[in-house]
């Protein structure tokens, strides 16, 4: 598993476009208001891993595809990715992220929501200044799967019968989606074949959708300390992710029935035990942590013609880690 340091010495071989990153970064959020200026600068403080630009550059040194414009995409893909974080954290009415205090906590919820939108519209500024129409078709595309995944989510709230194709739709959609679009910047932006923007359209799909599981792994074995959210959070708020549709799966009705009786009156702490039990001796938290890898490393059979280059090396590494993380 890699951790922060490993992460840093991955990504020494772009370091130079992480630093163009970073300055564009602020300079496109930089405003004359005193209020957006501080918001800003508390986002930009507890920012994330920021896999997804991490992913656009690996993959752009890995297959020689380069643009100018390449910084500008890989900064609107990540502003939508905040701007998204920005809402859910209203809707989830959540008080930290990362373990520092939201907007929605430090602020309200209406600067929150506002504050997305405010993202949003940088993101498609950036956007057009690549003078790409697909980059923007793609980009617009991305957005509306990550929407719809995320009010499928809420559709799908509480809903025990929910499956394993049912659930990967929706991680497909609301996480997957931005994660292709950062795959396909570059050969987009360089004017790479199709088939070529196809393959990898695949690696990011796939390690988008390895990325997710491993996250709603988290809610079940991460530590609080490092992932800034007490256990068992998504499933107080309902939300049905692969550990435990497998184990229900594999449970006797009765078992089954007596935890679905736990979750629906409320998850209590002393509870949250007997589930990750369930879990456990059910064979979920290792069904999931399987079917994570397994779709890493098909995401990376699509990058076979550029495996001898170092930058893969880099670009295998940051996909282990996107699935082996203690965010």
């Amino acid at each position: 598993m890699l951790n922060s340091a490993e992460l840093k010495e991955l990504a020494k071989p772009i370091e130079g476009d992480l630093q163009r990153f970073t300055r564009l970064e602020a300079k496109t959020l930089k405003n004359q208001s005193p209020l957006i200026f501080a918001i800003s600068r508390h986002i930009l403080a507890s920012r994330g891993k920021r896999l997804r630009p991490l992913f656009t550059f690996l993959i752009s040194k890995t297959t020689g595809f380069k643009s100018p414009y390449l910084v500008e995409a890989a900064l609107a893909v990540e502003m939508i990715h905040t701007a998204t974080l920005l809402h859910d954290d209203v809707i989830d009415e959540s008080e930290t992220r990362r373990g520092e205090l939201t907007v929605n906590s430090k602020w309200n919820n209406l600067i929150s929501v506002l504050m997305g939108d405010y993202f949003f519209a940088k993101a498609f500024t950036l956007l057009v200044k690549t003078g790409s129409t697909e980059m923007l078709r793609r980009v617009s595309m991305a957005t509306e799967r990550v929407a719809v995944g995320e009010l499928r989510q809420i559709e799908e709230s509480f809903n025990y019968e929910l499956t394993e194709e049912e659930y990967l739709k929706i991680i497909a959609d609301k996480t997957a989606s931005l994660f292709q679009t950062s795959a396909v910047s570059p050969p987009l932006l360089h004017g790479a074949p199709a088939s070529m923007v196809g393959r990898l359209a695949n690696f990011g799909e796939h390690a988008g959708c390895a990325f997710q599981i491993a996250d709603d792994l988290l809610d079940f074995v991460g530590e609080q300390k490092r992932t800034g959210k007490k256990p068992g959070n998504d499933l107080v708020q309902g939300k049905i992710t692969l550990p435990l549709i497998y184990s229900f799966g594999k449970s006797q009705t009765r078992t089954r029935q007596s935890i679905i009786k736990i979750l629906e009156r409320g998850l209590q702490e002393s509870d949250f035990e007997r589930v990750l039990d369930f879990v456990h001796t059910n064979g979920g938290i290792d069904y999931a942590r399987a079917r994570a890898s397994s779709l890493a490393d098909k995401a990376l059979s699509y990058l076979e013609p550029f495996s001898d280059s170092r930058h893969f090396k880099s670009l295998e590494r940051l996909a282990t880690f996107s699935i082996n993380r203690d965010l």
